[in-house]
């Protein structure tokens, strides 16, 4: 994914480059320099971007499909709102503001008005302590608010929050945190995918979808690579070791049983998470 937006911002990029040399060089006709492209310079640029781009579909994303599967919303699933006062190191701060994200992206396309205003209060109480307060602002809420009725905005809104939240992080060389924020946000996204119903298995799209969350959960342990050294990222990728042996044993579909042992190791990662 991250190399995907990378790749449709470098026409942009080299849009920009062209932009500025002719400007250059129409400066600089009459002393017969020119300055070039520097095409490392944009490798560079575009490294950056793509350091910063979230790496895996956002929690919003992820709930758009169970909207789109047309399962009720079940009241009681996700994190209580009263949990977020029990963290206090920001590492199980980050991975909750994660899943907080994933709770209220849950609420937000169910339109579930209330429950919208608690996680949201819950939300920014994390990111206030992450010293984010300034992303999920009065003005935010707002533009949720608007667009109660349209979907696909909400879902741009809420995505939007979550790629600033990432980019911030990584900005202020907390790369560890920002991951562990898209972690936390994984792991309650499929954790509300696999109890939408009492059987999830029975829900028809839903092995689609936990099929398609195996490449993000790939895509994580790839991006995490560079940090797996680090004590904070070394510890959750610990706790995610259940699902990744149940993924690994997978083919190109799913019984029954997998989607019971995927439910199963979710529920157990989760709860050492939200503790």
């Amino acid at each position: 994914m991250k190399k995907t937006i990378a790749a449709l911002l470098l026409p942009l990029l080299l849009a920009g480059f062209v932009i500025i040399t002719s400007n250059t060089s129409c400066r600089n006709r009459g002393t017969g320099e020119q300055k070039k492209i520097d095409m490392n310079e944009a490798d560079t640029i575009l490294n950056q971007i793509e350091k910063k781009v979230y790496p895996l579909p956002t929690s919003a994303e992820v709930i758009k499909m169970l909207t789109d599967l047309e399962v009720g919303y079940i009241f009681g699933i996700s994190n209580p709102v009263e949990n977020s006062k029990k963290y206090i190191k920001s590492t199980d701060r980050a991975i909750n503001l994660g899943g907080y994200g994933a709770d209220l992206s849950y609420a937000t396309l169910y339109n579930m008005q209330q429950e919208v205003l608690n996680y949201l209060s819950a939300l920014r109480s994390l990111a206030n302590e992450l010293n984010m307060s300034q992303i999920y602002d009065e003005s935010w809420y707002e533009k949720i608010r608007k667009n109660f009725d349209n979907r696909d905005e909400l879902v741009k809104i809420l995505t939007e929050a979550f790629q600033s939240t990432y980019a911030y992080l990584v900005e202020n060389n907390q790369e560890t945190l920002a991951l562990l924020v898209v972690g936390g946000a994984w792991v309650e996204g499929m954790y509300l995918t696999t109890h939408v119903s009492e059987a999830a298995y029975q829900v028809a799209g839903i092995s689609r979808n936990l099929l398609e969350q195996k490449e993000a959960f790939n895509t994580f342990l790839e991006v995490t690579k560079p940090y797996e050294n680090e004590e904070d990222i070394s510890n959750f990728l610990a706790i995610l070791e259940p699902i990744k042996k149940v993924y690994e044993g997978l083919g190109t579909s799913l019984t029954q049983q997998n989607i019971i042992d995927i439910t199963k190791a979710i529920e157990g990662i989760r709860a050492q998470i939200i503790k």
